[in-house]
């Protein structure tokens, strides 16, 4: 158990003394529990506009742990205090961020804000008095070539994507890549979604709000082309997928552009690639027998293990062997997560409830018996659940 000291900065044109804060910083479980580990109020400003150095409670967790910072902030007069914040300006660090003055972007607009204009005013009666106040704002980073903003169907649209965003921090839905070949990415992300909800919406957030994010160390930062992209969005895929499972592959991508909907190569993810971005997010990864050839019945039965134990299983597998899956050759095609064992009847045919396309459940083609399973599976990557 330790006891860090954390703190953040704000950016502003009025005197720090005038300014006072909330800070909150927390992290979510797998049921949506909230931790706080620093909840304070209306407390002031240095004058360099950092926060006073706060200490959190003994702490067991790693300091790769993610965890959401909330700022509220007010401006104090002699009479009275106000909110000037309409809602919480929230980013994500990890405690080694948080407690190493790291907690905050260069990026101006990546910061809690607050500036006021510094012309004067003067009575009408002293004549013409215009006062002219400018106020930028960035062009929003997803943009879809044929759905653009003002576009009934335009698939970025704010309240279409917090839309999506709820859903999935409820559980009503998951990733589903459908036709793209982001099965990789769509793993990757099912698993935040499960492990760490509020890591995920806010993922999501930071993607349509500055088009980019960090997830840990793994860092989020789709192409022009990718955050641009060409295509018929509907029946295809959803706007927060494609912020979320194509920004990670393109980020991904040094000589690929995933900037369209039909670019499935550029979609491909190899192994090593999925288990560095576990891992970068703070994964710790505890068993792999991925590999080209296939894992046989010991690979299922060392993954079965795992699985009974509460690790998350992400393997490799041919999509032939899922229902629904168009392959006829039995070569490594798609990721997919494990959501219990594998079992097996006593006439052989085999069983998994998984996550995949978007759903959950036994989606392994009824009737094939054992061997046609394992000519279909390559193994996989076993890693503690993400805290």
């Amino acid at each position: 158990m330790t006891m860090y000291h954390v703190r953040t900065r704000i950016n502003s044109n009025v005197p720090s003394d005038y300014i006072l804060y909330d800070l909150s910083i927390y992290r979510m479980d797998s049921d949506k529990n909230k931790y706080f580990i620093v909840d304070v109020k209306q407390q002031p400003l240095q004058g360099n506009y950092e926060t006073l150095i706060h200490a959190t409670d003994n702490i067991s967790e790693p300091l790769s742990t993610i965890y959401i910072m909330e700022v509220t902030l007010y401006r104090t007069t002699m009479l009275k205090t106000s909110c000037v914040s309409a809602t919480p300006f929230i980013r994500m660090y990890t405690l080694e961020e948080l407690t190493t003055g790291k907690a905050w972007s260069s990026v101006k607009r990546e910061n809690p804000c607050y500036f006021v204009t510094t012309g004067t005013t003067k009575l009408e009666s002293e004549g013409p008095n215009i006062v002219t106040v400018n106020i930028s704002r960035p062009e929003r980073p997803f943009i879809a070539e044929e759905y653009p903003i003002g576009d009934p169907q335009d698939p970025f649209e704010k309240s279409i994507i917090e839309q999506q965003i709820n859903n999935r921090f409820n559980w009503v839905d998951y990733p589903s890549q459908r036709s793209a070949s982001l099965c990789g990415p769509a793993s990757f992300f099912y698993c935040i979604q499960r492990d760490r909800p509020d890591v995920y919406a806010q993922a999501a957030r930071e993607l349509w709000m500055y088009g980019k994010t960090k997830i840990g160390g793994l860092e989020i930062k789709p192409s022009n082309g990718c955050r641009h992209p060409t295509g018929h969005f509907y029946d295809n895929i959803s706007g927060l997928d494609w912020m979320t499972l194509a920004g990670l592959r393109d980020s991904e991508n040094a000589v690929l552009s995933f900037d369209n909907l039909d670019s499935p190569i550029a979609g491909i993810t190899m192994w090593q690639t999925l288990t560095e971005w576990f891992e970068k997010a703070g994964y710790e990864k505890v068993f792999s027998n991925v590999g080209i050839t296939q894992a046989g019945i010991q690979g299922i039965n060392d993954l079965n293990e795992y699985v009974r134990k509460g690790y998350k299983v992400v393997t490799l597998i041919n999509d032939g062997l899922l229902t629904g899956g168009e392959s006829k050759l039995t070569v490594p095609t798609h990721w997919i997560v494990w959501d219990g064992p594998v079992t097996e009847e006593n006439d052989g045919c085999m069983h998994l409830n998984l996550f995949s396309w978007g759903k959950i459940s036994d989606q392994i083609k009824y009737g094939e018996n054992s061997s046609f399973f394992i000519n279909r599976f390559f193994g996989g990557v076993v890693f503690k659940p993400l805290k």
